[in-house]
């Protein structure tokens, strides 16, 4: 029988992996992550939608791990939570835009909760993600898109070490989510199964990340001008932090026509925006890129995916020094966004990825 350590946050996803792999014969030990991030007052099972790290889902993890009978360890991930707290914070501040999900993923799902599941002598570590893990023609795994694509979660799994692809189970990624909620009612996990979606990041449960970074940072002065591509003074914000490249409502700037953020300057406290036809790139640039193959010598053809709803694009990828790449697009796209992840695939296999630094 192997062992196999889960990543329980309380949601329909992995309480249904659990049975799962119960059904599938592993002997299943539940892991959840304590962050130290807690409800607001008044939060309750109804309204609740963030699914990863509250009481509420603290309580429901426990109580599916009880009724299947399997081993359930809280784990206090409180310190290093708060150093993704900081990058989320600092990366804002640069006037770039965080991936909070991506360097969880990387750090403590697949990091810290793994580097545990080791000294537990388990042999996989397994999540709700909706990703696949499949064996190639040559017999090594392979990262592959969830079978349901309103659900596909491959892209927040692109800084995986292809050297723990081998130790990865995905349960539900072969599944549709509403098999998988059919499932766990089925199971006897009605509670869980009709639980809300997360839809929010977890240490930002309003939606208002600013109010996040500047608890953070309260010192720091980030108010500034609004202006056109010409340098025209447009107006005023209260802090350069609000915005995003490509974000188009609440933008507090009346005018003629739609205007978009194009640009984010931070060294003095400029919002620019401009027209929808500026957000366009003909390619950009790569940082900390994740090969789960062998590190292309050529330039490579794939498709491209600069967010997480972003459908892909064809493109040529080309490796640069110090873990860096260069991608081309075959037709420009809107709003590469410094910051976010850019993701390579061949079909539904993640050939890897890494982080935007700069669009050309």
């Amino acid at each position: 029988m192997k062992r196999v350590v889960l990543a329980m946050s309380g949601g329909v996803d992995s309480s249904a992996s659990a049975v799962l792999l119960k059904e599938q014969g592993y002997e299943v030990i539940g892991l959840f992550m304590r962050t130290g991030v807690h409800s607001e007052e008044g939060d309750t099972r109804a309204d609740h939608k963030k699914g990863c790290c509250s009481v509420v889902d603290a309580g429901d993890a426990r109580r599916v791990a009880d009724r299947l009978d399997i081993p359930y360890y809280a784990l206090n991930f409180e310190r290093e939570f708060d150093k993704i707290i900081d990058y989320f914070s600092d990366e804002y501040l640069a006037g770039r835009t965080p991936n909070p999900c991506v360097v969880c993923n990387n750090y403590l799902k697949f990091g810290q909760l793994w580097e545990f599941g080791k000294q537990l002598d388990a042999d996989f570590i397994a999540t709700g993600h909706y990703a696949r893990i499949l064996t190639g023609p040559t017999g090594e795994p392979e990262l592959h898109k969830g079978l349901d694509p309103e659900k596909d979660q491959s892209y927040v799994l692109n800084g995986i070490k292809r050297d723990i692809l081998k130790h990865l189970l995905f349960p539900v990624g072969a599944y549709q989510k509403s098999e998988i909620r059919a499932y766990a009612a089925k199971a006897g996990l009605a509670e869980v199964a009709t639980k809300p979606d997360s839809v929010e990041i977890c240490f930002v449960p309003n939606g208002d990340h600013a109010s996040v970074i500047r608890k953070r940072r309260p010192d720091l002065q980030t108010a500034g001008n609004v202006v056109d591509t010409e340098g025209t003074v447009l107006g005023q914000h209260d802090g350069y932090e609000r915005y995003t490249i490509g974000q188009r409502k609440g933008l507090g700037i009346a005018a003629a026509g739609k205007r978009y953020v194009l640009n984010i300057l931070p060294e003095t406290n400029t919002v620019v925006l401009g027209e929808r036809e500026g957000l366009m790139s003909a390619g950009l640039t790569a940082s900390r890129v994740n090969w789960l193959i062998d590190t292309p010598a050529e330039p490579l053809r794939c498709a491209v995916k600069i967010r997480y709803r972003n459908a892909g694009s064809p493109g040529t990828v080309t490796v640069t020094e110090n873990d860096g790449a260069t991608v081309v697009f075959d037709e420009p796209q809107s709003a590469v966004t410094p910051g976010q992840s850019v993701v390579f695939y061949e079909g539904s296999r993640v050939l890897g990825g890494g982080w935007i630094e700069s669009r050309q």
